[in-house]
């Protein structure tokens, strides 16, 4: 059954995220600080990571040199223009607020777990790749390994941003099932390459999550979310020039 892994997906969050809410009240404050630097660090590398290996190659047999920098730039600038048109990041915080009106959390933004949740889930390249696999093969292997992830990551992420991170799970649908029912349409494009490209994209996006958890920068990272899909864009242009 194709979209069994988005669903898998989502309901691990939804679990994970109502896991980590009552486990909330029981945490002291100094101990959720702590626990979200950690969050924090541990997201930033994972994003270096991930860009890192999209991005070095090995050439010559043993020297390493870049790939993809310009269209990675490309892709976030106009990925970003794209996305602050849209005004995505406000409609993410603006569905929070609506919820957090009917399901008051007590001492927390709901906003704030919702939004972050949302991104930390929908950005990484997991999210891509099991979606497009689950829809042309009907392999959702790769999304119930990712819902073990999420599932993890959401019930840390309640413990300290509140019931906010189980309603993440609805972006998680949305998103993945989006990918998973378009899959046959942008099969044709889907080149080795452009998935490189689009992880790539969504490493960086990772890394500016872990910048906003840290408290170093505000980066309005779901703004930049459509750069994730200027890679395919770049590529139908080229064959049709």
């Amino acid at each position: 059954m194709n979209g069994i892994g988005t669903i898998v997906n989502a309901g691990a969050v939804i679990v994970g995220g109502l896991a980590g809410t009552v486990l909330k009240n029981g945490i002291p404050e100094r101990y959720k600080k702590i626990v979200m630097q950690a969050i924090g660090l541990s997201v930033v590398f994972i994003g270096i990571s991930g860009t890192i290996k999209e991005m070095v190659t090995i050439v010559n047999g043993n020297k390493l040199d870049r790939q993809y920098i310009m269209l990675m730039i490309f892709s976030l600038v106009i990925g970003g223009l794209v996305g602050e048109f849209l005004k995505i990041e406000k409609r993410l915080e603006n569905l929070g607020a609506w919820f957090q009106k009917r399901i008051p959390d007590k001492g927390v933004s709901f906003s704030d777990g919702f939004v972050t949740a949302s991104l930390v889930f929908c950005v990484g390249a997991m999210a891509i790749v099991g979606a497009l696999e689950d829809g042309l093969s009907g392999n959702p292997s790769t999304l119930f390994a990712k819902s073990v992830l999420d599932g993890v990551t959401s019930v840390v992420f309640a413990s300290t941003l509140g019931i906010g991170v189980a309603f993440s799970a609805i972006p998680v649908f949305v998103y993945q099932g989006g990918i998973t029912m378009l899959s046959g349409v942008i099969k044709p494009w889907l080149s080795d390459a452009v998935i490189s490209q689009m992880s790539l994209i969504g490493g960086v996006l990772i890394f500016a999550i872990g910048i906003n958890l840290l408290e170093i920068k505000k980066i309005n990272v779901g703004n930049l979310l459509p750069a994730v899909f200027i890679p395919v864009l770049y590529y139908i242009i080229r064959i049709f020039m």
